[in-house]
């Protein structure tokens, strides 16, 4: 009788060879609470964040307090008016020089209620079609109280100034018809004062334009036929 016993099949093996590049999957880790670093806080931060808040607070109380007062005792700009005319030399025949001289009484008001106006320097000179005809002549330094007014007449030219033929034929012949207009010319430098505070230099720049009843040959005070509000700009 035949002995039939059963041969247990081969076991395979692996190929190794297709699973070289096989990896298992990574056991995953559970993240560690980082731990805290005692050294990375600063006691001195909450102290510079006050002092920032602080300085800024200053700063903006500051601003809101000089805007305030700026908006109480903001300076309006001087008034100029030219209330009357006098002449005493006008020679437009001998170009290319002419010799003028005239008078004038400017009235300056200082509309302000609270402020103050020092004018440091102020000169005048007297133009015709925008060239000038008689030399500059400086006032002295003058300061207006608050809601004040100055009168002043200055005696303006005298000396040859060199102009062009168009400017003495042109003021001959407004002379010849009995009307001249000319422009009276003033700049300076200008500071307000309210208190004890005064503000820095301000330039200032004044036209007065005015229109005289002249006849040739006569000379003193003449007549204003227009004498519109000065123009000013700071």
């Amino acid at each position: 009788m035949e002995d039939h016993h059963q041969v247990p099949p081969p076991r395979e093996r692996p190929n190794l060879r297709q699973n070289q590049n096989y990896q298992p999957p990574p056991t995953p880790v559970k993240p560690m609470s980082k731990p805290t670093d005692s050294s990375s806080y600063r006691p001195d931060e909450p102290n510079r964040r006050a002092l920032c808040t602080c300085i800024t607070t200053v700063v903006l109380l500051v601003g809101l307090l000089i805007f305030v007062l700026w908006l109480i005792y903001r300076p309006s700009k001087p008034h100029f008016a030219v209330v009357s005319a006098a002449v005493y030399g006008l020679n437009a025949t001998t170009p290319p020089l002419m010799s003028t001289s005239m008078q004038f009484t400017i009235v300056i008001q200082n509309p302000n209620r609270r402020v103050a106006i020092y004018f440091d320097t102020l000169n005048a000179y007297v133009s015709y079609r925008s060239h000038p005809i008689t030399t500059p002549v400086a006032f002295p330094a003058l300061y207006m109280e608050e809601h004040s007014s100055v009168s002043l007449s200055p005696m303006i030219g005298g000396s040859p100034v060199p102009v062009s033929p168009d400017v003495s034929n042109g003021l001959a012949m407004d002379e010849a018809y009995g009307v001249v207009g000319v422009s009276v010319i003033m700049q300076g430098r200008l500071r307000w004062k309210t208190g004890a505070i005064r503000t820095g230099h301000y330039g200032i720049y004044v036209k007065c334009d005015v229109m005289m009843s002249l006849k040739k040959g006569v000379t003193g005070q003449v007549p204003l036929t227009g004498a519109p509000a000065c123009y000013v700009d700071i």
